[in-house]
């Protein structure tokens, strides 16, 4: 199919310049790679070169259109953008307006621009001189994660995966930029109460049982350390024991004491039939 009948069905008839840069990189897609090794067709790249040239020249582009001429699913024509993008080398500018008015955020606008000035200048004091002047942040995976933290601060949904598809970056480069971020902007971006990964909690678990005074709390028993601190639900928990203990060495005199009486009853008891029936036994003897 030709690229103006393709750019003709999604509405860029009249935009010649975008059907020429687009006509390039496809053409430098033929020269530098077979893009069917990635699994792009055709039409699909034609169609994505489309969408590039579009978003260098600031032009609206209809992607749900392009997905459904493609023939792909989302998730698909999606991964197939950023191998056919990154292969290119084309870097795509993310505007943290757009990402506002796509996830329906756009109160977080001065925050995440605040924060990512923040994060670039702390960034740049952390390396050393030499390097300070090769430090890049035009990459679009700095704005998604600054926008991200932002929402999540602000108890905002997001969808995370959403999210490295427009900014065209991995998940691994987008957790990599998320923990580096949290950790220098943490007055900015950070969030108090958190809930703690399980498999860090598993790792820190090993460090307790290096110290088995500190095991010894946290398994229930109660260490005699001045420093350390028991909580009141351990402490509630002790003294119901201590208590519990008390009742049953109380109800365990109290039934030996039972015993030991009606020990003693039985035995007078004993005695006295016993006293009752010797002179009857004496007389019958006499009678004899």
């Amino acid at each position: 199919m030709d690229l103006s009948e393709i750019a003709k069905k999604l509405g860029l008839w009249e935009t010649k310049h975008i059907i020429r840069k687009a006509a390039e990189l496809r053409r430098l897609c033929d020269v530098q790679f077979d893009s069917s090794v990635i699994g792009v067709g055709e039409v699909c790249k034609a169609i994505i070169c489309l969408e590039i040239a579009a978003t260098s020249f600031q032009v609206i582009f209809d992607r749900q259109a392009a997905i459904r001429l493609s023939g792909m699913s989302e998730k698909a024509y999606n991964r197939s953008f950023n191998s056919l993008q990154n292969t290119l080398g084309v870097k795509t500018k993310l505007d943290i307006r757009e990402l506002g008015i796509q996830f329906g955020c756009i109160r977080l606008i001065p925050f995440v621009k605040k924060g990512l000035s923040l994060y670039k200048d702390r960034f740049i004091a952390s390396l050393p001189a030499s390097r300070r002047a090769n430090a890049d942040f035009t990459r679009p995976v700095f704005t998604a994660v600054a926008f991200y933290l932002c929402a999540k601060k602000h108890k905002l949904k997001v969808d995370k995966l959403k999210l490295i598809e427009v900014s065209g970056t991995s998940e691994s480069e987008f957790n990599s930029v998320f923990a580096s971020m949290k950790d220098l902007c943490f007055d900015v971006f950070g969030i108090s109460k958190e809930k703690k990964d399980p498999r860090e909690v598993k790792g820190n678990r090993e460090l307790l049982d290096v110290l088995p005074e500190k095991r010894k709390i946290e398994d229930g028993n109660f260490s005699s350390d001045d420093g350390t601190e028991v909580s009141s639900h351990k402490k509630h928990k002790r003294m119901g024991n201590s208590a519990y203990e008390q009742w049953k060495s109380s109800v365990v005199s109290s039934n030996k004491k039972n015993k030991a009486k009606g020990h003693c009853k039985q035995t007078v008891q004993t005695s006295l039939d016993f006293l009752k029936g010797a002179p009857e036994k004496t007389e019958l003897e006499a009678l004899s």
